[in-house]
C-alpha cells in the first residue's frame, strides 16, 4: 500500500471537498480575465532590452499561421512576425556561431496577467522545427479583441495552451555558456 501525503492550499481543497481554490473555481481558472491590453513589446537578449512598438512590427515581414483553436473550436489564421526574425533583429541571428547557443537557450514570453511561457528556441527557429511561432497582430483580418494588441502563438500546439494573450515580453536565457 502507497502512502501519500498532500499538504497546502490543493491539500486542503480536496480534503474539504471545496470546488475552490484561492477563491477561484475550476471553470473561472481556466477562463482568462480581462487583463490590460499590450501596446509594445520588450524583448531580451543577452542581457540587452529592446522596446518594440506596434509600428515598427507593422513595418516587418508579416507571416501568417492558420491553427485550430482548441479552446474556441474554430480554426483561425492570425498574422504578424515570425518570433525568429524578431529575435535575429534583436540581436540573436541563428547561424552556425550561434548554434551552440541556440541548443542551450530558452524563451520566457510574458503577457500583461503575467501568464508566461517557456520556449526552447529551438522550437522557435524555421531551420530546427517545423512549427510557426509569431507575434500576432491580427486575427482573420481584424484586430485581436480581448486577446490585446499583441499575442504570442504557435502553429504545433494541439492546444493554445503556450499561446500569449496581452504580450509584453520576451526575455530569451541561455544556460550553461
Amino acid at each position: 500500500m502507497m502512502n501519500l501525503r498532500l499538504t497546502g492550499p490543493l491539500a486542503l481543497a480536496l480534503l474539504a471537498g471545496a470546488s475552490s481554490l484561492h477563491g477561484q473555481t475550476m471553470q473561472e481558472m481556466h477562463t482568462h480575465a480581462k487583463s490590460a491590453p499590450s501596446t509594445e513589446l520588450q524583448i531580451t537578449v543577452d542581457g540587452k532590452t529592446s522596446t518594440v512598438t506596434l509600428a515598427e512590427l507593422a513595418a516587418m515581414p508579416q507571416k501568417t499561421v492558420k491553427v485550430h483553436n482548441e479552446h474556441t473550436k474554430k480554426d483561425e489564421s492570425y498574422t504578424g512576425v515570425a518570433l525568429a526574425d524578431l529575435l535575429a533583429k534583436y540581436g540573436f541571428a541563428v547561424g552556425m556561431p550561434t548554434h551552440r547557443k541556440m541548443l542551450h537557450s530558452y524563451l520566457a514570453a510574458e503577457g500583461t496577467d503575467k501568464y508566461w511561457v517557456l520556449y526552447s528556441v529551438t522550437e522557435i527557429e524555421p531551420s530546427e522545427h517545423d512549427a510557426e511561432v509569431i507575434v500576432a497582430t491580427s486575427i482573420d483580418g481584424q484586430p485581436l479583441g480581448d486577446d490585446g494588441q499583441l499575442k504570442l502563438v504557435a502553429s504545433a500546439e494541439k492546444r493554445p495552451q503556450r499561446w500569449v494573450r496581452n504580450l509584453t515580453a520576451i526575455r530569451l536565457v541561455t544556460v550553461g555558456e
